[in-house]
């Protein structure tokens, strides 16, 4: 049989390359202006219930709790989009870390993600809500949760600037955690003393000296110095008010 001759682009009547030509460009700018394909964010889902999670835990809660950590921390980075922490529903993370201590007690990065992650957002509702839950947590084990109410009473106080908010967290470490170390219990001073509440502090600061609770020689020494620093700046402050 014989071949039949391919015709080449030449013998192509203008009019029809015309058209093509046409076609491709209207492919190319329907294309161009199609939007590109997004990612919607996902909403994270109410926890289980933790007498059901004990459950199907296997009798491996611990297991469990640390993977429903895991899930929560990597939330925020769902395939093809990241979430801001501004914009997770905070009562609902509130209701995973809780779920997460339930069904671990023991567990510190709960904790840890409230008062050092969720806590940073820029959104002072959010942030009260995490300092909130760490408080409410701290109450339930303060020997074992003192440093991240700690951390919650720097965040009020640098961050909220609501000094007493901060005071109220520095005066439950001193009353309830008795594990906690000095620099956790001394905060209540020293926020006192940033409140201009000079005597207030100073009585806290001399008691805390006369009690022996503090052994180490410099940190007495330190402790001493700002005393004398205290007693002298209120001195100050009564003679200029007078």
């Amino acid at each position: 049989m014989k071949r039949s001759e391919e015709r080449t682009v030449s013998q192509v009547p203008r009019p029809v390359l015309g058209l093509l030509v046409i076609a491709f460009c209207l492919q190319v700018a329907w294309q161009a202006l199609q939007p590109r394909p997004s990612a919607s964010a996902e909403a994270l889902p109410a926890p289980v219930p933790v007498a059901m999670l004990r459950a199907i835990s296997l009798g491996e809660p611990i297991a469990l709790a640390q993977l429903l950590t895991l899930y929560l921390q990597a939330f925020d980075s769902q395939p093809g989009i990241s979430i801001p922490f501004r914009d997770l529903d905070y009562p609902r993370v509130i209701a995973w870390l809780d779920a997460i201590l339930g069904l671990d007690p023991a567990g510190q990065y709960p904790l840890l993600m409230a008062s050092q992650l969720y806590a940073q957002v820029p959104v002072e509702a959010k942030q009260r809500l995490m300092l909130d839950f760490v408080h409410r947590e701290f109450l339930r084990d303060p020997d074992r949760r003192w440093r991240w109410l700690a951390h919650c009473a720097i965040v009020a106080k640098h961050r909220l600037r609501d000094m007493p908010l901060a005071l109220s967290y520095a005066d439950d470490i001193a009353r309830h955690a008795r594990a906690a170390s000095n620099w956790a219990r001394q905060m209540r001073i020293f926020i006192l003393e940033d409140m201009g509440e000079l005597d207030s502090a100073t009585i806290l600061l001399g008691g805390l000296l006369a009690s022996g609770e503090i052994t180490d020689s410099r940190e007495i020494h330190f402790l001493t110095q700002r005393l004398e620093e205290m007693k002298i700046a209120g001195k100050s402050s009564s003679m200029s008010k007078n």
